[in-house]
């Protein structure tokens, strides 16, 4: 029961550990921290710390960061449901910035790393990235921010663009439009809103 609970989770994390190492991972996990609710899909949140801490998996460090970014992929698919209201961006023209707010698709989360979590993750579910790719990036030690959002009702995960980073955060904790791109100078932000409205990262924009 705990390996196929965590298998539905971290279906990237099962294939590079590979199913008995998994099954095994699974079965510790179980017993160090146990179901708290009834319903076990629920269950899972706290592998990536456990794998962090885990002796045998030192030799592979990017392992905790890359489960982080597929439990944050696991939430964004239960997450609660928003609809887009494309006629609300129109707000951006008539508006001061420091009063206007973006409202971001359900379950978006930023997952800062030192290793190529994004293009990991990708190169396991077939999403652009080939794996020759991605181990060409982890032997070089390339650090990726990950960016998570639910596209319609599928979760999607990408490298973040330059400058993105501090902007996503700052919305996600609330700012207005104007802070966040003081927050983040080097963002185009016109190409990043062309993007974020297509991709169905950005929903709407509402006044504080």
């Amino acid at each position: 029961l705990a390996e196929r609970a965590l298998q539905a989770a971290y279906p990237v994390l099962a294939r590079m550990l590979g199913d008995e190492s998994f099954a095994a991972l699974a079965r510790a996990l179980w017993h160090a921290t146990p179901p708290q609710r009834g319903d076990v899909a629920q269950w899972g949140d706290t592998l990536a710390d456990f794998v962090a801490a885990s002796p045998q998996l030192a030799d592979d460090p990017y392992l905790a960061d890359v489960a982080r970014v597929e439990w944050a992929l696991h939430s964004a698919a239960s997450a609660a449901d928003a609809e887009a209201q494309p006629a609300t961006l129109a707000l951006l023209g008539s508006h001061d910035l420091d009063a206007l707010q973006l409202q971001l698709a359900p379950g978006t989360a930023l997952l800062r790393s030192p290793w190529p979590v994004a293009s990991l993750v990708r190169a396991h579910v077939d999403d652009g990235v080939t794996l020759p790719q991605a181990a060409t990036l982890l032997r070089a030690g390339q650090a990726e921010d990950a960016l998570v959002w639910r596209q319609g009702y599928r979760p999607q995960v990408r490298q973040v663009q330059p400058g993105e980073t501090d902007f996503v955060a700052a919305l996600l904790a609330g700012s207005s439009l104007g802070t966040a791109l003081d927050a983040a100078p080097q963002l185009d932000i016109q190409a990043w809103l062309t993007e974020a409205v297509h991709s169905g990262l950005l929903l709407a924009a509402h006044p504080l």
